[in-house]
């Protein structure tokens, strides 16, 4: 018996809009969220930060709930690299956090993560985060002129392995996805080089982008809570991610304040809002 591939959600301009509301929303709380991951604050308190905004927003949570996940964001710190649980833990000086947290409105998705650097970092930790911040704006430039999908993958894996100094490993357990009605939905993003072009792209198409890069090697494993993901031999992790929407007139960064100008300006693009 022969299997299709998973069908690909295309939006209109209107649920492109509703998902630009989540994703303002979305921004606004990781923005609260970020300021609150402070020495001394527990991961818990900073997802009630998180969940806070939503709640007055009148958005609701993709992450709580979601096969039974506890909470409304992921707080995943130093070797856990994604779905640790907001907990009591009190963050320390040098500690590398990750927030990952996701918004609906009416029915649709936005999804976004950040690194956060608590107190004074390790200069490697500090280059960790910013290559996995550059190396997500990289895949969401190439978006921009992309035919397939792959193009993002392999933008990101050649800007990594072009920088200098000690090399960083890209995750390929876990990658980016669509996104729309569903929080995960094809296609599958990759975020390093392969021989698949991946489906092409096309207008009406949200992607989730997110790298996740570590300083050593990129073999994980997941912890008896069934959830959080650590790098098996300790190293310290870093995800960044942004959801973006492909439209006739151009790329918009549905998860950033200002669409992603700034992002995308070394890159020589601009995106290209859409008016309801």
């Amino acid at each position: 018996m022969a299997f299709g591939q998973p069908k690909i959600e295309y939006k209109s301009t209107a649920q492109i809009l509703k998902m630009r509301a989540a994703g303002l929303v979305l921004a606004e709380a990781l923005d609260a969220a970020v300021a609150s991951a402070q020495i001394g604050t527990t991961t818990a308190q900073i997802d009630a930060v998180f969940e806070a905004v939503l709640d007055k927003h009148g958005a609701t949570s993709n992450f709580k709930g979601y096969y039974g996940f506890p909470a409304t964001i992921c707080a995943s710190v130093n070797d856990q690299v994604v779905h640790g649980f907001p907990s009591d833990y009190v963050l320390a000086d040098g500690d590398v956090l990750k927030i990952d947290g996701g918004a609906i409105i009416e029915g649709w998705h936005a999804d976004s993560a950040r690194t956060v650097l608590v107190g004074s970092p390790d200069p490697e930790d500090q280059r960790l985060s910013e290559t996995t911040e550059a190396a997500m704006w990289h895949g969401i430039a190439a978006l921009a002129t992309a035919r397939f999908v792959g193009e993002i993958g392999e933008a990101i894996d050649d800007f990594v392995s072009s920088r200098e100094g000690a090399p960083l490993g890209i995750l390929e357990d876990y990658v980016g996805h669509g996104i729309g009605t569903e929080m995960h939905q094809a296609p599958d993003v990759l975020n390093y080089r392969t021989g698949h072009r991946g489906p092409r792209v096309k207008a009406g198409m949200c992607l989730a982008i997110e790298p996740m890069l570590v300083r050593g090697g990129i073999e994980t494993r997941v912890l008896d809570d069934d959830w959080t993901v650590v790098t098996t031999d300790g190293s310290r992790a870093s995800q960044w991610e942004h959801t973006v929407a492909v439209h006739l007139g151009g790329i918009w960064v549905l998860t950033a304040h200002d669409g992603g100008a700034a992002g995308l300006a070394p890159f020589g693009i601009t995106p290209s809002p859409l008016q309801g």
